[in-house]
């Protein structure tokens, strides 16, 4: 049986467009997360931005949570994880995205509640923000350029936490009516190979002969044949060794 964990609230303090509040929503329904609380929002809450923002997230933004400061908006969460570039001297624990999220769906399955905190857009968190989380989450970028807007941050977050939870089987090839190819039939394919080659006289000279049928047998064992391919490689070699013979008979 499949367990469904009640996703991370996720605190926007203090942020200053509506429009960014929006698209935060919008980075948050794309990934199952639901519970917005936003501190002390710049342009006032309800915003008509953020409804436009939002591309028809609208129940994240009806459901969301209007606080006055930052105690009240955690208060009944057990593990905060802050987002912040710069750590400021504080001594906690400095996490990526997916740790983040797995800490999270561990602590969640324990009965605890969990939330991500995102500051204002310009600024980040104060350090009495931060000071109120068990860890800061890093997101790593390329030094030239640091800086990511609060809806991508929400975004980065949100991936990893659904990610997590993804039953989507690996990625494969559907192999219709051929199957993998046995060892046999790739033996038979490289022998008949190797023949053509040896008259063809590219396994030259004879000391180095191993070496280069191993090299050769290696290349096509890396690609994974299956039986259709094997087959139509033979063809490839048949074909090219018939119209060498016709070439030599003039």
């Amino acid at each position: 049986m499949t367990v469904t964990l009640p996703p991370p609230c996720v605190i926007l303090v203090r942020p200053q467009l509506g429009q960014n509040i929006g698209m935060a929503a919008r980075a948050m329904a794309n990934f199952g997360l639901s519970d917005l609380r936003i501190v002390a929002p710049r342009e006032g809450w309800p915003n008509e931005w953020a409804i436009k923002a939002a591309s028809g997230a609208d129940w994240v933004l009806e459901d969301a949570r209007l606080f006055d400061t930052v105690e009240a908006a955690v208060a009944d969460i057990h593990y905060l994880v802050a987002t912040t570039a710069r750590l400021r001297e504080m001594l906690k624990p400095v996490v990526t995205a997916e740790a983040a999220a797995r800490e999270m769906r561990t602590k969640t399955a324990q009965g605890l509640r969990c939330g991500i905190m995102f500051g204002p857009e310009r600024s980040g968190l104060e350090n009495d923000d931060a000071t109120l989380a068990q860890a800061v989450l890093r997101i790593p970028v390329d030094p030239r350029f640091t800086s990511i807007n609060l809806a991508q941050a929400v975004l980065l977050t949100g991936y990893e936490w659904f990610r997590l939870a993804d039953t989507t089987p690996p990625e494969r090839l559907d192999p219709g009516n051929t199957w993998p190819a046995s060892n046999a039939e790739l033996v038979a394919l490289f022998e008949h190979l190797e023949r053509e080659l040896d008259t063809a006289g590219f396994l030259f000279p004879p000391e180095k002969r191993p070496a280069m049928v191993r090299n050769l047998r290696n290349i096509f064992m890396r690609a994974g044949l299956m039986e259709q391919d094997v087959r139509a490689l033979r063809g490839v070699v048949t074909s090219l060794a018939t119209a060498r013979v016709k070439k030599e008979q003039g």
